[in-house]
């Protein structure tokens, strides 16, 4: 072979990509799984950790910020982490059907993941309280919905007593195992920041994925793999906040849907994570939490569900509290949209309608 050719098969060699095996493979030595437990996969984890200078910015104490971008799992939400095990688990039992209360990500994941396992997919929602992206993708892939004339909680309970009664899987995040995939997204930003950060922030509904992190980073810091600890700060919507107020709430209320929950199943490991890490709750107003969410969308170009706002709210609503040179991570738990009509809603954009179909015109209207 001519040094002409070498040349070409080397330099026009397409680049090889080793393929990302999904959370399960990935941290397989970290999870409750062995060689019998069949994985069901959509190659979730893997997701983006994203610098945010125009949140830095209005911090201004030399901090690093960054969020965590788990909107773009497979179903548009963080809850594909959890499911992965909780019906790769479920499977290997044996289990036929699983059934789920659900806001709406909890229903799109848990009906994605049990169909592709084979599985029937029960979900009770709370009628007319679940955003269209979502309950579009419950419908898309197949599940059994059941809104009920009530709340989540409500609809909880019953899944609850459903789940003891008959023979059927549970995947809330009651279930141990979606804790357990939750988890791995700890891993990953030890993994990329080579540490833990100093702050995690991060909204709380159920109160499981911030039980699920502190959880992977513990495990991840007594191997050796991080050298600190991050402080555990959850926020609430102002008009679901339990764990703020330290009550139970009976009618919780918020443009947040995914966070309205008034009862968190998870409130003692979710206190116990912000006890053991000396982080802090603290709640945040729908307003608040929509002018984070613009912020993401017009300075950064990151588009996530206004319950993923929350976490930024919150740490723009502490900012005076941020350690100096610290790293921040905020959690975005879903995808925009998820919720479009809160898009549609709630910005800031130009929206020039029945405009002539002339350059001219248009010309004249962006201003040249």
């Amino acid at each position: 072979m001519s040094l002409t050719q070498k040349l070409r098969d080397k330099f026009m060699r397409s680049p090889e990509m080793e393929p990302w095996p999904g959370l399960i493979e990935k941290y397989r030595q970290w999870l409750p799984v062995s060689g019998k437990t069949p994985v069901i996969t959509l190659k979730e984890g893997c997701t983006p950790l994203i610098r945010v200078k125009s949140i830095e910015r209005r911090i201004k104490n030399h901090a690093k910020v960054y969020v965590k971008y788990d909107g773009l799992n497979p179903t548009g939400s963080f809850k594909d982490r959890g499911m992965t095990m909780a019906i790769s688990k479920a499977k290997e039992e044996g289990c036929e059907a699983v059934i789920c209360a659900s806001t709406g990500n909890t229903s799109a994941s848990a009906a994605a993941y049990a169909k592709r396992a084979g599985m029937r997919a029960f979900v009770l929602i709370p009628d007319g309280y679940v955003a269209q992206g979502k309950l579009a993708q419950a419908l898309v892939y197949g599940a059994e919905i059941i809104a009920i004339r009530g709340n989540f909680d409500s609809a909880l309970d019953i899944v609850r007593e459903l789940n003891k009664k008959y023979p059927i899987t549970l995947v809330n995040s009651v279930n141990p195992f979606r804790l357990q995939g939750q988890k791995t997204a700890a891993f990953e930003i030890i993994d990329e920041l080579t540490d833990a950060p100093d702050w995690l922030c991060i909204p709380m509904g159920n109160a499981g994925n911030i039980s699920a992190y502190w959880l992977g980073f513990k495990e991840y810091n007594k191997a050796g793999k991080s050298k600190k600890l991050p402080r555990m700060m959850g926020f609430q919507a102002s008009g679901s906040a339990p764990l703020v107020y330290g009550k139970k709430i009976e009618n919780p209320e918020t443009i947040a849907t995914a966070i309205r929950i008034g009862n968190p199943v998870n409130q003692s490991k979710a206190i116990n994570a912000k006890k053991e890490s000396k982080g802090g709750f603290l709640d945040v107003t729908d307003e608040e939490i929509i002018k984070a969410y613009n912020i993401l969308g017009c300075e950064e170009g990151i588009f996530c569900e206004p319950a993923s706002a929350a976490s930024v709210a919150g740490l723009l609503k502490r900012s005076n509290e941020v350690p100096q040179n610290s790293t921040i991570v905020c959690v975005l738990t879903g995808n925009g949209l998820k919720d479009p009509d809160c898009a549609i809603n709630n910005n800031s954009a130009k929206f020039y309608k029945d405009i002539p179909a002339e350059s001219k015109k248009i010309s004249e209207l962006i201003g040249y």
